[in-house]
């Protein structure tokens, strides 16, 4: 069993959002492509309270994008964004959510964020994917979205820990900067996982069904 883990295609996260990547916009049609190949598509929401941690706002004297220890752990402080019930939090309109199962909210503690779909960033709360993955049947885990910086990439490594083979789809996911990307996917290789463009998968899946 395959599962796409669809992460972060929310509105906050496109462009004219909040928190915008760069031709975010861009992927959702590779996306909504993509998941008719899969046994199982999950998305993941962020879903953040007002006051939440993460956010520049709630830190009188700090700029967005300061980096800070928020409980002992590095944080960078992002602009408000994804705010449970507005606008922004939801899931984009062009993503084809018919093939999705379940969406995975995350973010929810307002103490602690979670770039992850598995756990918070302290790793001491799960979100309960791994199991909903695992009683699925689902061996190999694909990973695709915003940003791949971040939430992929924390993804794709709680992934990995959980013992899924797991892969990141390179052309169906977008980064905040290019060569944070780089470098996390050499850590994510090193750990195990495999990057893969979309047109490999496809193919490997047709050739898996002849």
């Amino acid at each position: 069993m395959k599962a796409l883990v669809i992460v972060g295609i929310q509105n906050d996260f496109l462009p004219g959002g909040a928190l915008p990547v760069k031709g975010g916009d861009a992927i959702i049609p590779l996306i909504n492509k993509l998941q008719q190949y899969f046994d199982t598509v999950i998305a993941t929401q962020d879903w953040h309270s007002a006051n939440h941690s993460g956010f520049a706002s709630n830190h009188p004297g700090k700029e967005k994008f300061d980096e800070i220890y928020l409980h002992g752990k590095p944080q960078t402080l992002w602009p408000d964004h994804c705010v449970k019930d507005t606008h922004g939090a939801e899931l984009n309109r062009m993503l084809n959510q018919n093939q999705i199962e379940a969406v995975i909210r995350k973010g929810t503690d307002p103490d602690i964020d979670s770039y992850s779909g598995f756990y918070d960033n302290d790793h001491l709360t799960a979100t309960g994917l791994a199991g909903y993955l695992k009683n699925k049947g689902v061996k190999e885990v694909y990973v695709a979205g915003l940003t791949g910086d971040y939430c992929v990439y924390y993804t794709a490594m709680d992934s990995l820990r959980e013992g899924f083979k797991t892969f990141i789809i390179e052309d169906a996911t977008r980064s905040l900067s290019r060569e944070a990307f780089d470098e996390a996917m050499s850590v994510f290789i090193s750990a195990g996982g495999k990057c893969i463009l979309s047109d490999a998968v496809i193919n490997l899946f047709c050739r898996s069904e002849n």
